[in-house]
């Protein structure tokens, strides 16, 4: 199918992990037997790291770390690597992100971990497309269709989408202040950066992306100028003031000539910043609907630092 033809799509919603998760098929598998078992595999591999690492649930091994009954040496394997993906992140951002604040926290790193995770049972789904939300975190892969096509979300005002990324097989991240307060912060200092107001990343993992969009956003009045040093990374940050800086993918330091995968196809995020403030073909009301269908040509969901719109 070309990347013109419009793909039957099916969308599922469910509330895993205290937030939606959104999942939108299309091609061979998208409302048949391997679909449900697919699903059913992610829901159940999400519900699983929600046991392990909720700050939030008192019988998790995250919580009886954080009480002292269970010690680290003594954790799941997946706690190790948990911890070890946010050690990475600590020392390339200089301190700012952390996952002890004091205390065991990974939540910077876990969400984008999971979902991560949890997509290998869709893309075992042969000749058959997927975008994979967590709370308007996405990973996606296409190839029966045309690219996914993500709206960033102005997080100065919801209704207004600053850009639209395509993504073919990758993932976009969005970490910010908007729907959830100031959750985030400088780890080295305790307190929410002032200088910024949204980081967005795209890359081929939704780990790296989510882990990256988090660190990004600790370093504050740095972001732009950390994210341009990460491999394989493009980014759009909002300050705090509603201007911008678009960030693009490295390929000289990956030693490529091509884009890597993953990050935005039409040209750059910055001309995709120009082309859908400047025109009226975004809907303003874009960020208020919920699993609309329409032509696979169109947005499929807005990526935002808590919530997830979709309408194509």
């Amino acid at each position: 199918m070309s990347a013109g033809t419009t793909a039957p799509l099916a969308r599922r919603v469910e509330h895993v992990m205290g937030m939606p998760i959104s999942l939108a098929l299309r091609g061979r598998h998208t409302d048949d037997a391997a679909a449900d078992a697919a699903w059913a595999a992610v829901l159940d591999s999400l519900r699983d790291a929600d046991r392990v690492f909720s700050t939030y649930r008192e019988d998790s091994v995250v919580s009886r770390i954080r009480r002292g009954e269970l010690t680290v040496a003594d954790a799941p394997d997946e706690v190790h690597g948990v911890l070890a993906i946010g050690a990475r992140a600590e020392r390339a951002s200089e301190g700012a992100f952390s996952v002890w604040r004091p205390e065991l926290d990974p939540s910077g790193v876990v969400k984008g971990w999971a979902v991560e995770r949890a997509s290998a049972f869709l893309r075992a789904l042969p000749a058959t497309d997927f975008c994979l939300s967590a709370g308007g975190d996405m990973v996606c892969r296409a190839g029966v269709g045309g690219p996914w096509r993500i709206g960033i979300e102005d997080p100065h005002d919801p209704a207004r989408v600053l850009a639209v990324v395509p993504v073919r097989d990758g993932a976009v991240a969005t970490s910010g202040t908007a729907h959830r307060g100031a959750h985030l912060v400088d780890a080295r200092v305790g307190a929410a950066p002032g200088a910024v107001a949204q980081v967005t990343v795209v890359a081929r993992s939704l780990t790296d992306a989510d882990v990256d969009a988090t660190a990004a956003y600790a370093l504050g009045p740095r972001a732009a100028e950390w994210l341009g040093r990460r491999v394989g990374r493009s980014g759009l940050v909002v300050w705090a003031d509603g201007t911008t800086s678009t960030v693009q993918a490295d390929t000289a330091v990956m030693g490529q000539s091509s884009r890597p995968a993953g990050a935005p196809e039409s040209a750059t995020f910055a001309r995709s910043l120009g082309r859908s403030a400047s025109t009226s073909s975004v809907p303003s009301s874009i960020a208020s609907r919920a699993w609309r269908a329409t032509s696979a040509g169109a947005i499929l969901g807005t990526s935002r630092a808590a919530t997830m719109s979709v309408s194509m």
